[in-house]
């Protein structure tokens, strides 16, 4: 699913080697005379250029001479052309990477290329220390401490207070940084989250969106019914009964209904989402407690099956990076025994759109730092060989 000097590419791939044999054909045609083929890889020319241009940083063995610098040992050649391709032309970013390939030219991509794919797999020296990271188990240990207002598993109890179980976790995390930041006031909670690293927010996040919301109880204020009509308003982002099919996008089901009315309301004044501010802009103090009335008794659920998370990814994963479809033919890259600092810097880039596949950016979008150490963790703990 998701990782770095593995460019992961599961289908941009395709078309960037496409784009690198179309550039090289009228060239290979009047060396070879048979159009679209290209001429052999020199292997000990590849050697050659490895030791000037690469022996420094991927080392000679092609293992990598430090942290965040990707292990090429046994990577697939396809993916290795695709990857300096992409270098060359700017999709990917390293200035110093860039200048050594400006000095080289085809044969010479495709030689250095062909000789990294003929040494045997190889672990990076980081994997001797990974250990396998679980957000899930990391964030139920973290979560006690937030039980105390929340209530057990994230189901309040306390009016006012707001319901955690089966909230969106991107949300979640959003959340949090706006008491960080001041957006929302300073509550009691500000002392918990903030000292708290990104991975430990999202590793939260993630344990309480798998958590069962209970039923709640009439509010005791408004008119269910009421409030159902003017929900046609918020359908399209919070879902038709309140559960939203967006990371991002918080769930109202079961929500208290005291939270919600004191959160429609902050978006009168301080809260600084505009979509929002227009929407409750036509809506009077009544119509609130009525929509309030009616989002709390609708039924949440878990958005996250939290145990298996990780596991779950890892099977996505494997669809293009398992072992039973790896190809030298195909330009997706080999993920185990890979750099853990490597791979957590490109699941970010995918995540962050600063490399531009539509389906790697899609499959990580939905999560954070949490998700990233522990797919990263897990690939980099694999045997390469």
């Amino acid at each position: 699913m998701t990782l770095r000097i593995l460019r992961l590419r599961c289908l941009a791939p395709a078309i960037v080697m496409l784009a690198i044999g179309l550039a090289a054909c009228s060239k290979s045609d009047q060396e070879t005379g048979q159009p679209g083929k290209q001429p052999a890889a020199d292997i000990p020319a590849g050697k050659t250029i490895a030791e000037r241009h690469c022996k420094a940083c991927h080392g000679l063995d092609g293992r990598g001479m430090g942290p965040a610098i990707p292990t090429l040992a046994g990577q697939p050649e396809a993916y290795l052309l695709a990857a300096i391709g992409e270098y060359m032309d700017g999709r990917r970013v390293h200035p110093a990477l860039r200048a050594i390939l400006a000095g080289l030219n085809e044969a010479d991509a495709r030689n250095v290329a062909a000789y990294f794919a003929s040494l045997p797999p190889a672990n990076a020296a980081s994997q001797a220390n990974v250990e396998a990271f679980s957000p899930y188990d990391t964030g139920k240990k973290l979560a006690v401490a937030c039980t105390q207002c929340h209530g057990a598993d994230g189901n309040s109890t306390t009016r006012g207070i707001p319901t955690l179980a089966g909230q969106q976790p991107r949300y979640f995390a959003a959340a949090v940084h706006e008491y960080l930041n001041g957006t929302r006031p300073t509550s009691p909670m500000h002392v918990l989250i903030r000292d708290m690293p990104a991975v430990d927010v999202d590793s939260v996040a993630l344990f309480f969106a798998a958590q069962t919301p209970v039923q709640r109880p009439a509010a005791g204020f408004g008119n269910p019914a009421a409030g159902q009509q003017h929900t046609v308003l918020c359908t399209g982002c919070h879902g038709a009964l309140g559960v939203s099919a967006d990371a991002a996008t918080p769930n109202l089901a079961g929500q208290d209904p005291e939270y919600l009315v004191n959160a429609v309301k902050a978006y009168r004044s301080v809260r600084k989402y505009e979509p929002m501010i227009r929407v409750v802009a036509g809506l009077t103090d009544s119509d609130v407690d009525d929509i309030a009335a009616f989002y709390t008794v609708q039924k949440g659920r878990p958005v996250e099956n939290g145990p298996t998370l990780v596991q779950d990814l890892i099977e996505k994963c494997n669809r293009c990076h398992g072992p039973g479809v790896r190809s030298t033919d195909v330009a997706i890259p080999r993920l185990s025994g890979q750099d853990i600092d490597y791979l957590v810097m490109a699941l970010r880039s995918y995540r962050d759109n600063r490399r531009q596949t539509s389906v790697m950016h899609n499959m990580v979008l939905p999560y954070g730092e949490a998700t990233v150490q522990a797919l990263a963790s897990y690939y980099a703990s694999q045997s390469a060989k």
